[in-house]
């Protein structure tokens, strides 16, 4: 055990000393932030070296280790299956999130291309890569938006001790809303996202939803799981649908499975892992409408809904929605789309935005 801490710290330690003799070296070769770069912030150094690149901005990496601490351990912001994500605070007020990815065998041509490609992956409801460091085979970095509302397991988590933001119908039901049409516009891109679970749904000052850790699978090698987690090569214990546990392969369908056990949990405040191994949120949510304990699916932030408004109706629609997308044939669940149509069918007025004005923006109230 001892042996494989000290190899740990080793190969951090090697780390860390390869990415500040790549910054010091980009400080002396780099001309100043004005004038990095190609036009429209494309890279921060001219030479043919390792370089970040920045879609639409001009920052160095010597800024961005600068701005991580040197990518210390008190700015880690999570840690997933595809690296560490950092909280990156520059000079200038801009702050951003950096993930280190893990060990990877691509090669960074191939790397260069596939951050290329993800790049112009772009949705309001979604995390969008701003940039991305390729340089010795073991350094290999993303810049994302810094989302500083955290994600939704610990707005949930905070609801239910009721010591955070009390989530009320309409705000439950703008926050599925906005997975939905993020998962959706993924499925369009023919992209599977593999992971779809709470930790990966992240909130923007203005609470909404940004749909995280998609496309990663092309970028690296995830890091295998460990015993004691609750990740497996397909997901999350909980949320990965049955037909990926047994095939090992994730699909479109086992997305919706997925987004269907978030919504259930977004609306029940019953976490998965909650349940016994004879019973499941699906089976618990189905016996409790079977004997019209409807009550019982309340979350607390629900309990003051009256059985004869709308929005118990609505939130009634909610949850049928949910049994249908978590449905065990996936050739019975419906497509995200079908979903996202469903889910603004849920709610009646103006403070929902149409499919077809995506950059309005509703209001929560």
């Amino acid at each position: 055990m001892a042996l494989c801490c000290c190899f740990y710290i080793f190969s951090l330690l090697r780390w860390r000393k390869r990415l500040k003799e790549g910054a010091a070296g980009e400080k002396k070769r780099s001309p100043a932030r004005a004038s990095s770069g190609a036009s429209g912030g494309r890279g921060s150094t001219d030479n043919g070296g390792p370089k970040l690149v920045m879609f639409n901005n001009n920052i160095t990496l010597a800024e961005t280790s600068e701005a991580t601490r040197q990518f210390d351990e008190e700015n880690v912001l999570s840690r997933t299956r595809y690296g560490l994500v950092f909280k990156a605070c520059y000079n200038d007020g801009m702050v951003l999130s950096i993930r280190r990815l893990p060990d990877g065998l691509l090669d960074e041509n191939t790397f260069r291309k596939e951050a290329e490609a993800l790049g112009k992956v772009k949705h309001r409801n979604l995390t969008v890569l701003r940039g991305y460091y390729a340089g010795a085979s073991d350094v290999r970095l993303l810049v994302y938006d810094y989302m500083p509302n955290g994600n939704l397991a610990t707005l949930l988590q905070e609801a239910s001790h009721q010591d955070g933001h009390v989530l009320n119908w309409p705000m439950r039901h703008l926050i599925a809303l906005g997975i939905a049409r993020g998962l959706a516009f993924l499925h369009t891109a023919s992209m599977v996202h593999g992971d779809v679970k709470p930790q990966n749904v992240l909130f923007d000052a203005d609470f909404e939803a940004h749909l995280s850790d998609f496309g990663l699978d092309r970028l690296t090698i995830a890091a295998p799981a460990e015993a004691s987690t609750s990740s497996t090569s397909v997901g999350t214990l909980g949320y990965v649908s049955p037909e990926a546990v047994l095939t090992g392969e994730t699909t479109k369908e086992s997305d919706v499975y997925s987004f269907g056990i978030v919504l259930l949990e977004l609306l029940t405040g019953k976490r998965p892992v909650m349940f016994t191994q004879d019973e499941d949120i699906v089976k618990w949510v189905k016996r409790q409408l079977q004997r019209g304990q409807v009550s019982e699916l309340l979350e607390p932030g629900l309990l003051e809904l009256d059985p004869e408004s709308s929005e118990w109706e609505e939130f009634l629609l909610g949850v049928k929605v949910g049994l249908l997308c978590t449905a065990p044939d996936p050739l019975d669940r419906p497509t995200m789309a079908d979903t996202v149509f469903m889910l603004e069918g849920c709610r009646v007025g103006p403070d929902i935005p149409s499919s077809a004005d995506p950059t309005s923006q509703p209001s929560p109230a």
